[in-house]
């Protein structure tokens, strides 16, 4: 198993993380495959996840590349905080 990190790509023009709230920003997941991981996030999302009535479809952004990030952990790097989700009001 591999242990993957997910976050939206900022400032994305879908506004998928807007308003903040209700929302997930970030995943850490054990899976073998980026597509394993991606849903499995998927299926842990918050409101980022839902319909978009002017396009009239469906938003899966933690399953797009263009909207998200998934990026394989390792143990090699610099020390310190791998992730903070932090959002004041």
């Amino acid at each position: 198993m591999k242990l993957w990190i997910l976050q939206p790509i900022e400032d994305h023009p879908s506004g998928n993380w807007s308003p903040w709230f209700d929302k997930a920003f970030g995943f850490v997941v054990r899976a073998d495959s980026e597509s394993e991981a991606r849903n499995f996030a998927d299926m842990e999302s918050g409101d980022e996840n839902g319909r978009n009535w002017s396009r009239r479809d469906v938003m899966n952004p933690w399953l797009d590349p263009e909207t998200s990030t998934c990026v394989e952990l390792t143990a090699s790097g610099d020390a310190g905080v791998v992730m903070k989700d932090f959002h004041a009001a």
